[in-house]
């Protein structure tokens, strides 16, 4: 019997394609979110200073952000109190990145474990000569090599992807949002009411909708962004290991421990977003999650 057309067969590389394009996509929102609330805010005011408002926004969010971009790898393996995987200790752990690593034609990244009970992962790093892998004990603990493999194999996918580097972009382009938007709602306390020309009074309108929304919609931009890099990781590890099977394990390994809190990680917002899957086990859905649903990612996983 013919296969219904829900359940046709998935190629990992149309997965990795689509996700790339759909990213790419939404980036492009941001950035048209930005030139579009610069452009509108700034003509509120004075046309000439479209340049100096997008300047100012510019030099802030980037020297923002740039500072934890180069440190990423550092920052993120402090924050959650990682070690060092040592070779002769975690020899396993070692050896599957190893071989991932010749897999993928990648230089093998510097290995870390964190306290956790729960099996969870995550890769950082702005390139792939800079990057760091860190898994919880439970995950080496429970585990088996092909599931480890699955979810290395996915880790690995981050780095080869740029994944650090594209939302480091992805989060200079909303906080050049959210600064151009605190800019014209601050400078609000400041304008003199002389001007009451029908079509700047519309254009201030407009102006003020757009600050009080383009950040939350930038937000949500971004977190679309994150789940679409989550999905395109999934599918780059299967081509990495030619199979989905040990990482479509390891993720109902994880959802069947969804509603079992951990008291031994430690986590901040900040890093969250990095890891394979929420590490809050926050029943957020939809679009304000920063993962896609592990159902889905499982349902994709059984379809390749």
């Amino acid at each position: 019997m013919a296969r219904e057309r829900g359940d046709a067969r998935i190629s990992f590389y149309e997965q990795i394609s689509s996700n790339k394009r759909k990213s790419l996509v939404l980036m492009s929102i941001i950035l048209l979110v930005l030139v579009l609330i610069g452009y509108v805010v700034s003509f509120a005011f004075d046309p000439g200073s479209f340049f100096f408002i997008m300047i100012i926004a510019i030099i802030f969010s980037i020297s923002y952000t740039l500072f934890g971009y180069y440190n990423s790898d550092r920052i993120a393996v402090i924050s959650v109190g990682a070690w060092p995987a040592d070779v002769h200790k975690y020899r396993e752990y070692n050896n599957v990145v190893e071989g991932l690593s010749l897999a993928s034609g990648l230089p093998k990244p510097k290995l870390f474990v964190m306290r956790g009970s729960q099996i969870n992962a995550f890769a950082t790093g702005r390139d792939e000569k800079h990057a760091s892998v860190c898994v919880t004990e439970g995950a080496l603990e429970k585990l088996n090599k092909q599931e480890l493999e699955g979810v290395l194999a996915h880790e690995l996918s981050h780095i080869a992807n740029y994944d650090v580097r594209f939302m480091t972009l992805s989060a200079v382009l909303i906080g050049m949002v959210a600064i151009i938007s605190e800019i014209f709602l601050r400078s609000l306390w400041f304008r003199g009411g002389n001007d009451d020309s029908k079509g700047n009074a519309i254009l201030m309108v407009i102006g003020i909708v757009l600050a009080i929304l383009a950040p939350i919609a930038a937000n949500l931009v971004g977190l679309a962004i994150s789940r679409k890099r989550e999905y395109a990781a999934d599918a780059s590890g299967v081509k990495f290991v030619r199979s989905p099977t040990g990482l479509k394990n390891a993720l109902l390994k994880i959802k069947h421990e969804q509603n079992i809190p951990d008291r031994n990680i430690h986590v901040s917002k900040a890093v969250a977003p990095l890891f394979m899957s929420d590490p809050f086990k926050k029943k957020i859905s939809g679009i304000f999650a920063t993962h896609p649903p592990l159902e889905k990612r499982i349902e994709i996983l059984e379809r390749m």
